[in-house]
């Protein structure tokens, strides 16, 4: 799938990946599952001895993720990126349907997945606060 779109399409990922200035852009982990106008990204910060979980701007890196899913060929398109930033770099794992166990918990799976990036380190999920319409909302 290397292509000049792919390229694009990946860099723009790192880039709205960079704009979390709250912590170091090193050690992110983006982890999405992705499906015909369907995406759920999750993203994950390194920080030593935990690891901290940080909210996706949905509208943004949601296109992102599908404009990369629609540059796959249809006949063989991945269902999960694993999207990992160290240091200057970063390095992309593509899962397929066959790769992936369909009586495993989603989470669990996700869970799993940072895990083995990260270590067995507790992930440390922002505290709900309800806004003005009574829709959950966390601080970035």
């Amino acid at each position: 799938m290397a292509n000049d779109e792919t390229d694009r399409l990946l860099g723009e990922i790192g880039q709205l990946l960079a704009e979390d200035t709250v912590y170091p852009l090193d050690g992110t982990l983006l982890y999405a599952e992705v499906d015909s106008n369907y995406v759920a990204p999750a993203i994950f910060k390194n920080r030593g001895n935990s690891i901290v979980y940080r909210r996706p701007d949905l509208d943004r890196l949601g296109d992102a993720l599908l404009d990369l899913w629609d540059a796959e060929d249809p006949e063989n398109r991945w269902e999960e990126i694993e999207y990992l930033i160290t240091g200057d770099t970063f390095e992309v794992t593509y899962t397929y349907a066959d790769d992936i166990d369909r009586e495993e918990d989603p989470f669990e799976r996700r869970d799993r997945i940072v895990k083995r990036y990260f270590g067995d380190k507790p992930i440390v999920y922002p505290p709900e606060a309800p806004d003005d319409s009574g829709a959950l909302s966390f601080d970035l």
